[in-house]
């Protein structure tokens, strides 16, 4: 790619806006480990559409939090791959790619691992499950498991005759049946409500005006865009006039669309047959990628250790905070990992930052 434009590194941090093709840019934000023994991480945020460098940085796990304020559960940190819901979906065939190209000899890289936050591997099993989900925690009854399930069985119709942009069509339909029928429920948490503006319908908005406000706005509050556009915009110094951060996420989402509902579990079966260590880490309180089905395509692997990774008992792990406090529990075997995260939603280091940060350690063999 050709670089438009540059800070020099400060030893601290470093960034570029890039021309990674005629009329297309990405922006990209690198902040150094104070030791060169420690591990190097690649966020990918989900959406899609959503900000690795102001959601993922700012909202989640960056060094600074969004008032501008050392983030307590940071990290500095061979070189991996983390990510969080349609990020995992893109971080499953980016580690698979640089995995072929390292056999190859075209790329020199100690690739670690690959770690799969809340990830959108298999949209069918997620919404699949929704309902006996919310169902089993008390947010649905027998008449709304009977219309959300319905709603489902339509996606996975559209599914199994390969029409994927139908598909996310109708994923957009059973959110609005799941919304209709549990007041609201947040699909990143389930304790807690959608806001009242983001559920109202708007006349003339199409699935993906509505699939932006529900999953892509959440991750540009004011606040953050404020200060994207305003402080951090400023400190970077080279984000032309005519790009405001935030404004091509819808854009995003609607040229995704048709590979939205795809699934890539034959992607993550080939990382594992080919030895990159794949770790999956959950939310207890994800509704949009529930545990559920995030457990439902796991036990489908074709991977030759799927029978021992079965036949283990997970382990308990304390919460960071709260000593003799179970704050999620994990099994591993040979090269895969599984987290379930307790009391967590989708974004797990927003909600449970030092149960995350541990995790982090663990699986970077930091502890």
């Amino acid at each position: 790619s050709e670089r438009l434009s540059s800070s020099p590194p400060t030893g601290k941090e470093a960034w570029s806006y890039v021309e990674v093709r005629n009329g297309a840019h990405m922006f990209w934000w690198l902040y150094y480990a104070d030791s060169l023994d420690l591990p190097l991480v690649m966020w990918l945020q989900g959406g899609p559409g959503g900000s690795g460098s102001g959601f993922g940085n700012f909202g989640e796990i960056g060094p600074l939090d969004g008032d501008l304020k050392p983030r307590k559960t940071s990290w500095s940190v061979p070189f991996y791959i983390f990510s969080e819901s349609y990020g995992g979906k893109m971080a499953a065939a980016i580690s698979l790619e640089l995995t072929k190209a390292i056999a190859q000899g075209t790329v020199k890289c100690n690739f670690a691992g690959v770690a799969l936050g809340d990830s959108w591997i298999s949209p069918l099993d997620s919404v699949m499950t929704w309902g006996p989900y919310l169902y089993t925690t008390s947010l649905l009854d027998d008449h709304g498991l009977e219309e959300v399930s319905s709603a489902a069985e339509a996606v996975k119709q559209a599914v199994e005759q390969q029409q994927f942009q139908k598909a996310t069509e109708l994923w957009s339909v059973a959110e609005t049946v799941v919304e209709q029928n549990t007041n609201g429920v947040n699909f990143y948490n389930i304790l807690t409500q959608e806001p009242d503006e983001r559920r109202a319908s708007v006349a003339g908005e199409d699935f993906v005006s509505l699939q932006a406000r529900r999953h892509v706005r959440p991750l540009h509050e004011q606040s953050l865009s404020e200060l994207m556009n305003g402080p951090i915009r400023k400190k970077l110094g080279l984000i032309p006039r005519n790009v405001t951060w935030g404004g091509q996420a819808e854009d995003v989402f609607s040229n995704m669309a048709g590979d939205f509902m795809r699934p890539v579990v034959d992607v993550v079966d080939q990382l594992l047959t080919a030895g990159v260590n794949v770790t999956v880490y959950n939310g207890q309180l994800d509704l949009i990628v529930d545990t559920m089905g995030q457990e439902l395509w796991v036990k489908r692997l074709k991977w030759e250790g799927l029978a021992g990774f079965n036949e283990m008992r997970w382990t308990p792990l304390d919460d960071p905070m709260f000593p003799g406090v179970t704050g999620a529990f994990c099994k591993t075997y040979k090269n895969f990992a599984f987290y379930w995260i307790l009391r967590a939603g989708h974004m797990i280091p927003s909600d449970q930052g030092p149960m995350a940060l541990q995790m982090m350690r663990m699986i970077t063999h930091q502890v």
